[in-house]
């Protein structure tokens, strides 16, 4: 059987008597004769009317009673071999009530809640979805194996008994109160003697009657809400003033009420009780002192809660939250369309009728929108108020107006307030109380305009900070890698999180950044940074930085040599002309001046797949965590060198071999370090969160800011995980081949053949034309032996190693040259090429995409024709 969350558990030892009573209905013997006694007619059974069937060893259905064929509207003969979940349970729900059924017919007892299907109506209507009380209770078959009889009640008549039982409390007759209680309808279910003579007639003429059978409708409105709120939340109602008439008076009356809800032993909500006490004599009294304490409360609370978001919305919220239903019973806030899309503040039409938005709606009563004037307005819809109308001229004004009341409406008295900064309307907010409430007064009226005039200085001051901080986050998306990462040889998995809000101030844009840049020969940089400080200009920094970063990888510099003239960049960015200004400082070495630099740190790592060897060089920046497959994580010794914009001293390379599986991480200090943690306590925390790298990366990076929660808080985080996948050997082909002409018709045969052997046939002809110019060269223009080498992966690589130092420079070809051509065939045949130094000289490179069916490989023919 399935079960749901609402009711579900599960018995050990159901008592005797259940026990009884299931085997009597499946014909075992019972203990004493008297039990086989008829009950007297209408008794509890009667009324409850249980259903029984039997599940056998199978788990199918065995027995199947008549008031079974009732409750469910499937006859025995049908029933009886059908599977109980696939017959009755909902189909989402099925999964579960498999598991339990599996349960059960291992031998364990259980009792719950189950959904079901009715049975469908006389007149072909669909029977909907019912609720059964269900008792299982395992047993055994005549052949020792295991089975299960089942007792079923419908949950209704359950329920029906438990509000019965729970009404009949005496105190609910001896209270000197008025006091009902209310079903889950909202309809008395019972009014004691106190509340009838009050409102006439006997205790059962009140029996099934709604709050608007005693007062009056907006009253009544407001009350059904409070009533369903206490319903839905639990929390109770304490002096609660209700407003309305008892027959045979014309003098309004009130009455203070206490609400709260109802339970059934099991604890189910079974509805709201109702305390009522006449207080019109001393509600008149203390009117006027009331009114005094409300609106101070008011002010004072307006003062704690508006205000706390720089969000406009939000902000409007948090008027209304003050106001409904303290201070009225609907409320309004709309703004000018203009301020809510980043313009200036706008002046408003000379008619008045500029566009507003509305932005928050508040009730106590209803939750239909709030019209004012005109027709109903939802939240987020733009409109504008016709000329005439006192809210225009509210806004014209920049003074309150008073909005007649509809004809046949809900509201009585209506406010139309302006809001107003700094001598600038922005918006307008409506306060409105519904009929049966107090109208508007003088002293409403000025409460009115203190409340929207805090709020408009409020909702200005969001209006500033969100054109601010918008900037601001354009600012940090564009300085930001897009997408996910992708690298040849590594899986990548990254986070960034700016700083939370626990310094009491809104996030600002930080300094931290990270890159993954692809680089020729299937190598990848892998870069984590940080600017020291924070806001604008820290961030355009960290944003040249990286401009700058990603500018030296692509002339594929040794990693030292990237951080050298990072350093000479860095110095210059504090200073008028930034890049400029630290090129000139290359030129004419001076000493630094700190207070005219960005200080930043920088681990800038070069990862060849082929090899699987990593270089890594850093300046200031914490070290590399390293993570070996079966072994303990550990931080790599990564000189940490000086921070970028110091200068002075050269950065060290560490070269460090990978192994499959490897997982290597790169972070930012706001990960391990915070005021209240120091930073050896934060590294030894993330080293020792890394202890299952094997899960997937995602998971991985989950998991470490999880644990490292408590560790960080005021500064950004970058977080770059990579897990080494190196290029397997089989799509690898290296060659050496000798320095003679022959080596050219060597290495297309050699490139021919590992082609054919990958499958890659449509690409052999092309890759034979470009790899005879590229050896071509390296014999004409190089030195040493050459080296031919083929990488296999999302792309098709070849590479040309010599010894010689000059790199190749390609030129326009004259009509008349006989040479000249090869680079440009090169560069017209390949997606990409290009040249690099290496230790002992220089290698040449061109990439192909792999064929795919749709695209076309260049026919090399047609390439050289062009040239022509």
């Amino acid at each position: 059987m399935s079960e749901i969350p609402a009711k579900a558990t599960e018995s050990e030892d159901p008592s005797d008597g259940a026990r009884t009573r299931a085997a009597g209905a499946y014909g075992e013997p019972a203990s004493s004769d008297a039990l086989w006694q008829s009950s007297p007619p209408g008794s509890i059974y009667d009324y409850i009317k249980v259903a029984s069937f039997s599940i056998g060893p199978d788990g199918l259905i065995e027995q199947w009673s008549l008031r079974a064929e009732n409750l469910f509207g499937i006859p025995a003969a049908r029933a009886v071999g059908l599977d109980p979940i696939d017959a009755f349970i909902d189909p989402d729900l099925r999964a579960r009530g498999q598991r339990k059924m599996a349960e059960i017919l291992d031998g364990r007892e259980w009792t719950g809640v189950v959904p079901f299907r009715l049975p469908d109506t006389a007149d072909g209507g669909r029977g909907g979805t019912g609720l059964a009380e269900v008792y299982v209770m395992p047993t055994r078959t005549e052949d020792g194996e295991k089975a299960a009889v089942c007792i079923v009640v419908d949950v209704r008549v359950l329920r029906r008994i438990e509000t019965d039982l729970a009404a009949s409390q005496s105190i609910f007759g001896q209270s000197p109160f008025g006091f009902l209680l209310i079903d889950p309808d909202l309809k008395v279910r019972r009014a004691n003697q106190r509340f009838a003579s009050v409102f006439g007639g006997t205790p059962d003429d009140h029996r099934g009657r709604g709050v608007h059978d005693y007062l009056p409708r907006g009253e009544a409105e407001r009350v059904a809400a409070t009533l369903r709120r206490v319903l839905d939340t639990g929390d109770s109602i304490t002096d609660m003033h209700v407003t309305g008439f008892v027959p045979g008076y014309e003098e309004r009356r009130h009455w203070s009420v206490n609400l709260y809800r109802v339970h059934s032993g099991s604890g189910r909500p079974i509805g709201i009780a109702w305390l009522g006490i006449d207080i019109t004599s001393r509600r008149a009294a203390a009117r006027e002192a009331a009114a005094a304490r409300r609106n101070l409360a008011l002010l004072n609370e307006a003062g704690a809660r508006i205000g706390n978001s720089l969000d406009l919305e939000t902000t409007a919220r948090e008027l209304l939250d003050v106001v409904v239903p303290g201070f009225c019973d609907l409320a309004t806030v709309d703004l000018y369309q203009g301020l809510l899309v980043g313009d200036q503040i706008p002046q408003g039409l000379a008619d008045g009728s500029a566009e507003l938005r509305r932005v928050a709606f508040a009730s106590a009563v209803s939750d239909a929108p709030f019209a004012g004037t005109g027709k109903p307005v939802t939240v987020g819809a733009v409109h504008h108020y016709p000329f005439n109308s006192p809210c225009a001229d509210a806004l014209r004004t920049a003074r309150p107006r008073t909005v007649p009341a509809e004809e046949g409406g809900l509201v009585q008295s209506t406010l139309a307030v302006p809001m107003v900064a700094h001598d600038t309307v922005v918006g307008l907010a409506q306060f409105a109380r519904t009929k049966g409430s107090e109208p508007f007064g003088d002293r409403d009226r000025d409460l009115a305009v203190e409340l929207a005039a805090r709020a408009a200085v409020c909702i200005d001051n969001a209006r500033l900070y969100r054109r601010e901080h918008e900037r601001a986050l354009i600012l940090q998306r564009s300085l930001l890698p897009p997408g996910d990462p992708v690298a040849s040889g590594l899986d990548i998995a990254c986070r960034y999180l700016p700083g939370n809000a626990s310094t009491g101030r809104p996030s600002e844009v930080g300094g931290d950044w990270f890159d993954v840049i692809e680089l020729p020969g299937h190598r990848t940089a892998l870069v984590v940074g940080d600017v020291m400080g924070r806001g604008l200009r820290a961030a355009v920094a960290m944003g040249e930085l990286r401009t700058a970063v990603r500018t030296l990888a692509q002339l594929d510099l040794e990693p030292a040599e990237v951080l050298s003239h990072l350093d000479e960049i860095a110095r210059g960015l504090g200073t008028p002309g930034g890049i400029q200004q630290a090129t000139r400082a290359a030129r004419r070495p001076r000493e630094a001046d700190l207070s005219e630099v960005y200080l930043a740190t920088c681990v800038y790592a070069v990862y060849d797949s082929v090899t699987r060897r990593c270089t890594f060089a850093n300046a200031g920046h914490l070290p590399p965590v390293l993570v070996e497959p079966g072994e303990a994580a550990l931080m790599l010794d990564v000189p940490p060198g000086l921070p970028l914009g110091v200068g002075g001293e050269p950065f060290e390379e560490v070269e460090v071999e990978l192994p499959e599986g490897a997982l290597l991480a790169l972070y930012t200090d706001g990960l391990v370090e915070s005021r209240d943690h120091p930073l050896d306590e934060g590294l030894q925390a993330f080293v020792g969160a890394l202890t299952d790298p094997a899960r997937p990366l995602e998971d991985v990076c989950d998991q470490i800011l999880n644990t490292l929660d408590t560790h960080h808080g005021e500064d950004d985080i970058a977080l770059l995980m990579a897990r080494v996948q190196g290029l397997p050997a089989e799509s690898v082909g290296d060659w050496t081949l000798p320095r003679e002409p022959r080596s050219v018709g060597r290495a297309r045969e050699y490139a021919r053949g590992q082609l054919l052997s990958w499958d890659m046939e449509p690409l052999v002809d092309t890759t034979e034309l470009l790899v005879s110019e590229l050896v071509t060269n390296a014999l004409r223009y190089g030195e040493g032996e050459i080296r031919l080498r083929l990488l296999l992966d999302r792309t098709l690589v070849c590479e040309v190693w010599d010894s010689g130092l000059v790199q190749p420079r390609r030129r326009r070809a004259r009509d008349t040259d006989e040479g000249g051509r090869g680079l440009q065939l090169v560069g017209l045949l390949s997606a990409a090429w290009g040249s690099r130094r290496t230790h002992r000289g220089k290698t040449v490179w061109f990439e192909l995409p792999l064929p795919d069916g749709e695209n076309g490989v260049v026919d090399p023919a047609e390439a050289l024709l062009s040239l022509f």
